[in-house]
């Protein structure tokens, strides 16, 4: 049997979790609808307690339709720097779009300021329209390299 480099792992603690996810601005979003699986890079914002997304709506989105039917969602932000320093938090909870006005006001507050640039693919920005989706946080994990 093959022996591969492995390197070991800690939990991360509460305040190491909440830096992260405060440094940290983008990650994976994990969907699910009629037991298939969906999931997208994303930019985010985190509060202590939830997860705030901002999606791009072109009239005829997958990950929309995903997130629209998911209960309980999960999110995966991480950071690898080289093999023996990398971290991971991955966060579950329920997920739902926000309300036009919630939205609406976060929009208010400058979303170019408060997320990276959003990234179009091959639909015309002009068409896009700005959804905000919120994930409150009911479990999380956070694991780190140890040296």
């Amino acid at each position: 049997m093959d022996v591969t480099d492995r390197v070991y792992t800690a939990g991360m603690t509460d305040e190491e979790v909440d830096e992260r996810l405060h440094e940290c601005e983008t990650g994976v979003l994990s969907l699910a609808r009629d037991g298939d699986a969906y999931a997208v890079p994303v930019a985010y914002r985190y509060d202590g307690s939830t997860l705030r997304f901002r999606l791009a709506d072109d009239g005829d989105s997958t990950k929309l339709a995903y997130a629209d039917a998911t209960e309980t969602a999960c999110f995966l932000a991480y950071g690898y720097e080289e093999a023996h320093d990398s971290w991971s938090i991955m966060a579950r909870g329920p997920i739902r779009r926000l309300p036009e006005e919630a939205w609406e006001a976060t929009a208010a507050a400058d979303l170019d300021e408060r997320y990276v640039p959003l990234r179009v693919f091959d639909e015309a920005i002009e068409e896009t329209e700005l959804v905000g989706y919120e994930l409150v946080i009911e479990a999380i994990t956070g694991r780190r390299t140890v040296r």
